[in-house]
């Protein structure tokens, strides 16, 4: 089956989707959107009530303002693959609860699959937790780090500088260096792709916090935090 063909099937899925109480009070789930061999693949938290509608991700006021932010970037919305932990609104634009991220979850692990992006960026933190369990978004945010494989980048969500004017300096300056996080994340890519696959280390860890752009890349025994500017 085709990346195609299993995204087609997992949003049937989910609009026939009871494993949870937000099917109760949903209009439309919202599975995602966009090419399915994205290189690049935003998760964010959940639907709101412009999404619920229309079973789209991302089209309300924060949508507006995640395209704003892709073109700082140099990227358009159609470059990249946009979903949510949650596929169903939650009441009220309320945190999804545990049993909503387990059950959604499924469907997730088997987009991600699906798409193979070599690059994840988390908008909130619920969608940093899958990647980074009990860090906080305020020390992380606009950094890199290598996970199982892929690049990934937590940011903090578009809505939280509708709702927080502080925030929003943090989200735009975050977003700005995304085209130098990006040119790192492929330039490791491709040096990856060139080399032949060698086993880990027992015991390395399976997080790893890319080293600021350089010409040769300095191996550490620790990780060091991505300092671009």
């Amino acid at each position: 089956m085709s990346a195609l063909e299993t995204l087609t099937q997992i949003a049937s899925e989910v609009s026939k989707c009871q494993s949870c109480a937000l099917h109760s009070t949903r209009t439309l789930s919202v599975p995602g959107e966009g090419p399915a061999d994205a290189e690049i693949m935003l998760i964010g938290e959940g639907p709101g009530a412009n999404e619920d509608a229309q079973g789209r991700p991302f089209i309300g006021q924060a949508g507006k303002f995640l395209v704003e932010l892709l073109a700082q970037a140099g990227l358009k919305r159609t470059d990249v693959y946009i979903c949510n932990v949650v596929k169903c609104r939650p009441p009220g634009n309320r945190d999804p609860l545990p049993d909503e991220l387990a059950a959604c979850n499924l469907y997730l692990d088997r987009q991600i699959a699906a798409i193979n992006p070599k690059i994840i960026i988390t908008l909130g933190r619920f969608s940093m937790y899958k990647f980074m369990p009990g860090v906080t978004i305020s020390r992380v945010h606009g950094e890199m780090r290598r996970i199982d494989g892929r690049f990934v980048i937590p940011m903090f969500h578009p809505a939280a500088a509708l709702h927080q004017a502080a925030l929003k300096p943090a989200i735009l300056a975050d977003f700005a260096k995304l085209p130098q996080l990006l040119e790192v994340a492929r330039r490791e890519i491709a040096k990856t792709d060139s080399q032949p696959v060698r086993p880990e280390p027992a015991g390395a860890s399976p997080a790893q916090i890319l080293p600021a752009p350089e010409p040769q890349v300095a191996k550490t025994e620790e990780p060091k935090q991505m300092k671009l500017f």
